[in-house]
Order: C-alpha cells, then structure tokens, then sequence
C-alpha cells in the first residue's frame, strides 16, 4: 500500500512510495518540476548501485536511426570533448555493467557500480552524453554509415558502405530467428513503429541523413521524454542533486508527448509466404520456417499481461505443455521455432509458436495443428494442477534474486521499464503478488482458461502465418543491388563529390588517429581498489551418508541444491555424448512416469533443474584437466523434500528407453546449435584457433564448438537410420551408469535457519553413499598449432588467432590478462571497430586453457585484421607506453575479478573454486601480481609468447569469400572446414 511521500531535491517533487516486501525493496516516484522528466529509485540495502536514463524512440523507418543515435550520442559530448568518451571510461571504472541499449521503442544508458566515486563519475559522463551530445559528422559516418572508395585514396576503385552499425546489422539479419521475428513485425504491425527495424535494416541504412538523426536527437533525447531508473542504497535526493546540476536545469518542458500509438486491428487472419537468405551447401528440403504470431492487449495492463503470461505458460512451458508437445513431435517438421513464447515488451503483447524444419506443402497442415490444440484447450481446459504449478513457476519468478549476468538492480529496472515507457505505472509490474493472488483465485473456475484461450487466441483475428523458405540466391541478389546502388552513385558523382569522398576517408582516419586528452574525464586510480577481496563462509557436514557444502545467503525464500560427483574416464565416444546426456537428463522420464509426467512434476516442485559438466584444468598445468558431473536444481523452500526427491529420483530412476523422444531432442538441440553460431561467431572461432593449446580447449571446441555443431548434425542424420536410435539410447544408458556410480557431495544455498531443513530432506532423499571405485576423467595432453576456415551463414566474418600461454598459477598469467586489455584499449579498437567497421575486437588471456586469444566480432574485413592482430604486437612491442595505459587496464581487470554476483551465485562459484583447487589465498594471489604488473611484463610476456611460429587462427566466413581469400588461406595453411 501506499506509504507517506519520500523526502525529494527541491526540482523534484515527490509523488509516491511503494514498498516491495517480497524484493526487499521501496519503490519512489518523483517528477521533475521544470522538463516533467519522471524518476523512479528502487530504494535497496545494496552497495552495487545502477542508474539508467531511457528515452522514449519511436522510429518511423527502418533507417536505424534510433540506433545509430546510441552509437553516436556516446562519442563525445560538451563538456568531455573527447572522440570516446564511452570506451575511454570502460578503462578508467571499476563498474560492474556498463552499456547502452537501443529496443523497438526505446534507448537506455545503463551502469553499474560498487565504488561510490566510480558511480559519481559515469554519472557525469553519462548525463552529458545523454543531454549534450556533440554529434560530430565524422562519428556519424564512422558509427552509422559513409560511402568510400574501396581504396580510399583512389577515386578510380569502387565504391563500399562502411560503418559499425551498418556491418553489426548485417551480422544481426544473418541470424534466422533475428529475420524471422523482423518479418512477423512487419505484417504484425503495418501501421506502429514495430513495423520498422529498429536496429536498422542494411539496405535502409545509407538513407539516413545527418541532419535526419540531428533532428532525432532534438525531439526524443530530451528531459521531458526521459525516464531516470536508479536502485541501491544512494538516497535519491543525493542522485537528484547531480541530474538537476549536471542537466535538467538548463532545461525547460518540451510540449510534444512522444509515444508508440496503439496498432489497428486486423480484421482477419493474414498467410504470408517469405524468403531467408539460404547459403548453406546442403540441401534445402526442409529448411523452412513456419510460425504463427497474434497481437493480442496491451502489455500495460498488469492483470492482461499476466493472463497472458498465464497462457503462454499453459501452452508452451515445456514438453508437457500441450502446444508444445505438439509441435516438438510432429512429424511434419524437425523442431519447435526459437520465437515460441510470448514477447511482452512492445506495447501489445505478441505470442507466437511455429516449427522450423519444415516443407511449405505443410504450411496448412501446421497451421490447423496449433489452431486445433489451442480449440481443444478451449473446449475442454486443462487440468488444475498443470495452472498451479504455472502459477508456482511466476512467484518463484518474482522472489528470486539474481544477478549473476545483468546486476540484479538492473534487471528489475528493465522489467518496469516497458511500462514506463508507455506512460504506465512501472511499480505494479514489480509487484505481482497482488495479481497472482488475483490469478489464483480465478483458475479455481475451471471456465477461467477455456475463457482465456478462446479471447486471446481462437477469436482473436489479428493473427499472421507467416512461411519463411530458404533461398540460395537471396544472398547474392543483396549483393548486386548494393553493388548496383553503389555503381550508380559512383557514375552520378562529380569531381568535387568525389574529392568530398577522398576528404571523408581522409578526416575520419585522422580523427581515428586523434590522440584525446584523458585527464578531461573524471577518473579511479589504483588508490581506489580495494584491499582484497571478500571470502565467503562455508559449513561442511554431511546429509545423511554424503558429504554437504551449505552457505547460509540471503536468498529470499529460495534454495539451492546441487549434487557433484566427480567424472569418471570416458573415452572418446562418450566424451562426445556428454552435451547430449546433460541436456537431456532432465528432458526424459523418470521410474514409471513418462517424460512427460517428470516435465509436471518438475514444474510443481522446482524452478528449474538440470545437469551439466564442470572442466578445468589445475592452477598450475592446463595439461591435467578434472571434471565434476552437477545436478542442480532451485525451489522454494516449502518444497524442499520434493525438491530433494526429484533430485535423487532423476539420478536413480532416468528413463533412456524412450527412444521417439530422444530422437526429437537431438533434432531441437541440433536447431538450436545452428541458429547460435552468427550471434556467437567469435566464441566459436576463438575455440576453434584455441583447439590445439591444451587438452580442455580441445575439449571445448568437439563438444561445444564449430566441431561438436557438426558432430550433433552427423548424430542427427544417423538417427534416422533403423535402429541407431536404439543404439544410441544404449549409449546413453551406459553413460549414465558410469556417471551415477561415482561418489556424491551436495552443495545447498538458502536462508541460514533453513539448512537442517535441508540436509534432512537430502538425508532422506538420497540414502546411502554410492559404493565401487572408478579411475577420475582425464584427458591426453595436446600442444599443437590449427589452422582452419569455417564455412557457414553468415553475412559478416569472425577472426581469430591464439597462441598457447600458461595457467593461471603461472607468473605470467597476471600480466598476460593485462596484456589484453591494453592491446584492446590502445590498439585494437581503433584498428578493428572505428577504422575497420567491425562491431567488435579485442584481446584476452585464457588461463583455463592456457591461451591468449586474439578475436573480432561481426566485421566486414578479413585478411586485414588478421594483420591487425600481428600489428598489435608489434605496436606493444615498438612503440612507447604511459603508465596510465597500464593502469586502465589493470583496473579492468580487478573490476572484473571482483564483479558480485547474485547471493545464491557467488556461493556456487566459491564452492565450484575450491572444488578445483582455486583457494580464495590462491586468487588474492592472481590478484596482487595484477595489480603489480609493470609495462616491462607486458612486453616481456609479449615477446615469450605471442611469437608468430606459434599462433594458430580460425576463421568463420561465408562461401561468398572463398575466392577472394585463396591467397590467404595459402599463405597461412586454412583448411577448409565445413558445418
């Protein structure tokens, strides 16, 4: 309920505070006097502090020019006149998250800090870049997009487009889902802003005009659009005092309201037939996409949007959930669409489900398929137990604190923020209790969700089936018309455009090559890091007859289970099985219950259950690698025997007799591995130059990288043969057994007076300690170069190149980590984004596998910045550094070894470190060396180990630039690899 009003900045006035019981929160909302701007600061006992500032933008083309504003915005601004003010505070900041975001209809500058100065100085960066952006032409053409000549020098050559955003879109639309979920939009929503690419559309992109994003910025980057979001323990008034004095005095109130207008109904159902970009050298039967999108209320509306939430949850949760099994075992396609589910950030709500793996002669077929599972809910409901335990999975949802990826403040700021957006009220989104309270009185009525899914779905017109097929010359067809809009620009240009071309070129690189004055931005010193690092406080005990790890956190009603056991010595074929069996483990039935009874069941009893591998190799030999099997699991605490019981139950009673079903999983982990690898390139080709260093990276790259992508095809394919899936059944079946007959310990995270609790249901749960003595995982030592071109869809390339190093007890490993970030900082960077176009590049050490990876990310080059690399050495090497150099990357570094996690997060992690040996003495150890790391070690380690002889490189690329790379695949040794 409401309280009394919140203390306030006298611009400000308050206007209400809620608290939030169940998030440990208070909730304040303040309007600026002056400009109307809203704040909203989610009042927290927590020093990891988080601003974020959002604009609402709505585009009305698929320019990106929301986008390219982001980029833009954060390359200088009026009172710290330097070219990158963004990336030059990165290295002077102990932040925790630190990041900018464009959505379909806003752009927000978030942060995060632990340091108090730290927070205090992006907050001066950010509101000036924010509110006085400087926009200069020449970052717009580096950000956005510019024509040169495809030698800048030279007016005779061809003309290219270039640009961070224009090369990082390309990337984006190379990803199927990515241009599915674009094209659903377009026919979802043919009047609203969603219609458009927000992001930007590559062939739209040139149409945008500097004074068109100048104009931009003008109408929507103003104090009367924003919405400032803060959390932590900073009182708001302090936060106020520096938004009035840093901005918004110097504003007045901006009458225009910008917002996303509501879409016109459609009036009847749309079919629409499409192409993707197929550039694959297989074949195209059963390579299309058929997904099924409705528009349904607006996501504003608290009680809609969980009704909402409510039966997208009954249709699609998991494999039990009747749409979903539907569309996992139709022999009519090979997987579920990754777009299955409901997208509640726009301002109405869209829930989509489809299949991918298709043939369009089944487009009809399918469509009848999910119309006659949703009429059959409607018909005949479903069964109230499966509502309950939807409704369980959303308030373990809103209790649980996370924050082990974003920081939790900035997680709950995102959620409110779509409502802020829309001129909603973003605290009822945080506290659901209310509705769900709401919701679990309504499902008593066993007409409530026959009701919802007639209303939302059945009768609801406003529905678009859109088919997608695959199209070999799509690719090439984009080419030539950029070719051809080029060709024509160049033969319309004359003397003095072209010279106005040449000028560009010329301009940019010199700004690229500017040296800015750092000291105009506020800065952290060495002084400002803390002493050491906290050591968390760990019980051990027993459950029973196993050993038991307990952490008493404040974890806010929730506990956390794992049982670990080490990995016993499989050989090669196994080995290869492992990311199948852990992802798998917990998708299959257990004692007499088919899987789709342990689906039910898991979804009463846990949030979430699953099993994975963990690999490392000793703190002092990356040649000797340990392995632990998990089986991890969160619930409830009312739940805890049952979370407990279907622990023990998963490892004791699995089922691997289910032969139908593991045939449909491989084929959706298979779709799923596949539409990865263009959001993930760089990860996939840094393992694969990784792959001869140590026997894990070796490891890595056949299991989880481009190798293992290619392995799960051939396991996918044989599958269809008679009597492989039995065989592969049996496979598993072994595989488990070894694994279950080693020796068990339980980890358990929760409140401190629930851990009795706990052992004793474990106790209970899981009996007797395994018995029988089995030799531990271990693989062959490996130290080898590799060299290879990886050929799949893409539209970008993916650059990498490593050399082996040391593990992280070695000397040297400190200095090799703060090598990579100087080469990023001082090199890098401006080689690889600014002046080549790529949206990333960079460097780092990797003491788990004892390498030292060079990377780029979504970039148009390719010959040239492998060349980049190398030239970044011999800068290090050659050229003379400032101590301030070292210093920003040192402090990357400890911001990085020193980021918190979520309670329940930085408990696993100080577990799973002294599980393998990585002792809080032995990291305050890494982290002294770091800290007294010299510009001497860095050339030193420079020169001992990124030596040419040894450096092996990996290249993900398309087909399209096999010929223009002959000569280069030659020289260095690429063999020629294919998905």
């Amino acid at each position: 309920m409401n309280q009394a009003l919140p203390r306030a900045h006298p611009a400000f006035e308050p206007l209400r505070q809620q608290s939030i019981d169940a998030l440990g929160l208070r909730v304040e909302e303040y309007r600026h006097r002056a400009t109307g701007a809203t704040h909203y600061h989610l009042a927290a006992d927590n020093p990891e502090n988080v601003f974020l500032v959002a604009l609402r933008t709505v585009p009305e083309d698929s320019t990106g020019v929301a986008h390219i504003l982001e980029h833009t915005a954060l390359c200088g601004s009026e009172r710290y006149p330097v070219r990158d003010p963004f990336f030059m505070m990165l290295r002077r900041s102990l932040n925790t998250f630190m990041n900018a975001f464009t959505s379909s209809d806003w752009t927000a500058y978030p942060f995060a800090s632990q340091n108090r100065k730290d927070f205090d100085n992006l907050l001066q960066v950010y509101l000036d870049a924010v509110f006085f952006s400087r926009l200069d032409p020449l970052d717009f053409a580096q950000e956005g997009h510019r024509v040169e000549f495809a030698e800048p020098d030279d007016p005779q050559s061809e003309l290219v487009f270039k640009g961070v955003v224009f090369n990082e879109m390309k990337g984006a639309m190379s990803s199927v889902p990515s241009y599915l979920w674009q094209k659903l939009c377009e026919h979802l929503f043919p009047t609203s802003t969603y219609h458009y690419n927000s992001g930007g559309d590559p062939e739209h992109i040139p149409d945008l005009s500097y004074e068109q994003l100048c104009e931009f910025y003008r109408s929507h980057y103003h104090p009367s659009n924003a919405i400032f979001m803060t959390y932590g323990d900073i009182p708001a008034p302090e936060l106020q005092q520096q938004f009035e004095e840093r901005a918004l005095h110097r504003f007045g109130r901006q009458e225009e309201r910008i917002a996303v207008a509501a879409e016109e109904r459609l009036p009847q159902p749309l079919r629409v037939r499409e192409r993707y970009a197929f550039d694959d050298s297989g074949e195209t039967d059963h390579r299309t996409h058929l997904i099924v999108g409705w528009m349904l209320g607006e996501s504003c509306n608290l009680q809609e949007m969980l009704e909402a939430q409510l039966l997208s949850s009954v249709l699609l949760e998991n494999s039990a959930s009747p749409l979903l099994r539907a569309l996992e075992t139709t022999p009519l396609a090979h997987a579920p669409s990754p777009l299955c589910g409901l997208e509640e950030s726009m301002r109405e709500m869209v829930f989509v489900c489809g299949v991918e793996g298709t043939d369009p002669e089944h487009a009809e077929a399918l469509e009848a398929l999910v119309l006659d599972v949703i009429r059959d809910v409607a018909d005949n409901g479903v069964e109230h137990e499966r509502l309950q335990a939807v409704l369980h999975q959303l308030e373990l949802h809103q209790r649980e604190i996370s924050g082990d990826g974003y920081p939790y403040g900035l997680q709950l700021i995102l959620q409110a923020l779509g409502s802020a957006t829309h001129y909603s009220d973003p605290i009822a989104v945080l506290d659901l209790e209310p509705v769900l309270d709401y919701l679990r009185q309504r499902i008593e009525d066993p007409q409530y969700i026959r009701e919802l899914a007639r209303r939302l779905l059945l009768d609801n017109p406003h529905r678009v089936t859109l088919l997608v097929e695959p199209d070999r010359e799509l690719s090439d067809q984009r080419v030539k018309r950029e070719k051809a809009r080029l060709d024509a620009l160049r033969a319309t240009m004359d003397e003095e455009q072209r010279e106005a071309t040449l000028r560009l070129a010329r301009d940019l690189v010199a700004r690229q090559q500017q040296v800015d004055d750092p000291d105009v931005l506020p800065r952290l010193e060495l002084a400002d890091v803390p002493a050491s690092m906290p050591e968390l406080e760990c019980t051990e005990g027993a459950a029973g007859a196993l050993p038991m790890t307990s952490y008493g956190r404040g974890t806010n009603g929730l506990v956390y289970q794992q049982m670990v056991s080490p990995l016993p010595q499989l050989d090669e074929e196994m080995q290869q099985l492992l990311p199948l069996y852990t992802q798998f483990l917990t998708e299959l039935g257990v004692g007499d219950g088919s899987y789709l009874d342990a689906q039910h069941r898991q979804s009463a009893t846990v949030g979430s259950i699953s099993a994975f591998t963990s690999m490392r190799g000793k703190v002092d030999d990356e040649q000797s690698v340990s392995a632990h099997f998990v089986l991890s699991s969160k619930a409830l605490l009312r739940n805890v025997a049952a979370q407990s019981e279907l622990m023990a139950d998963t490892m004791h009673s699995v089922r691997f007799d289910e032969v139908p079903r593991l045939r449909e999983l491989v084929s959706q982990q298979r779709s799923r591995r596949e539409q990865a690898v263009t959001g993930h390139g760089h990860s996939l080709a840094m393992s694969a130059a990784c792959a001869g260093m140590s026997p894990l990276a070796r490891l890595n790259h056949h299991l989880t990288g481009l190798a293992g992508i290619r392995a799960l095809r051939q396991i996918d394919e044989a599958l269809q043969v008679d009597g492989k899936a039995e065989d592969f059944a049996a496979e598993l079946a072994s595989l488990h057994g070894k694994v279950s007959s080693m020796p068990r310990q339980l980890l358990a995270i929760a409140e401190p007076e629930a851990l009795a609790d706990i052992a004793a249901a474990a106790a209970q749960a899981w009996g007797a300690q395994v018995e029988g003595e089995n030799p531990a995982f271990a693989l062959a030592p490996v130290r080898e170069r590799r060299n290879e071109f990886w050929i799949t869809n893409t539209q970008v390339n993916f650059c990498a190149r490593a050399y082996p190093t040391v593990s992280v007890q070695h000397p040297d490993a400190a200095a090799l980590t703060v090598l990579g970030g100087v080469l990023r900082n001082g090199y890098l960077h401006r080689a690889i984004r600014e002046q080549g176009g790529a949206y990333g590049g960079g460097a780092m050490q990797d003491s788990g596998v004892a390498a030292f990876r060079f990377y780029s990310y979504r970039d148009p080059r390719l010959a040239e910045t492998l060349a980049d690399f190398d030239a970044a050495v011999a800068w290090l090497l050659e050229t003379r550094h400032e101590a301030r150099a070292l210093e920003e990357s040192i402090l990357g570094v400890i911001s990085s070894l020193d980021k918190p996690g979520s309670p329940a997060g930085e408990a696993k992690q100080h577990f799973h470190n002294r599980l393998f040996g990585r002792s809080h003495a032995q990291r305050e150890e890494f982290r002294a060396r770091v800290l007294a790391v010299s510009i001497e070690d860095l050339r030193r380690v420079a020169e001992t180990y990124l030596q040419p002889e040894l450096a092996s490189t990996a290249v993900v690329s398309s087909s399209a630039q096999l010929p223009a790379t002959e000569s280069l695949r030659e020289s260095l040794g690429l063999k020629l690899q294919e998905l």
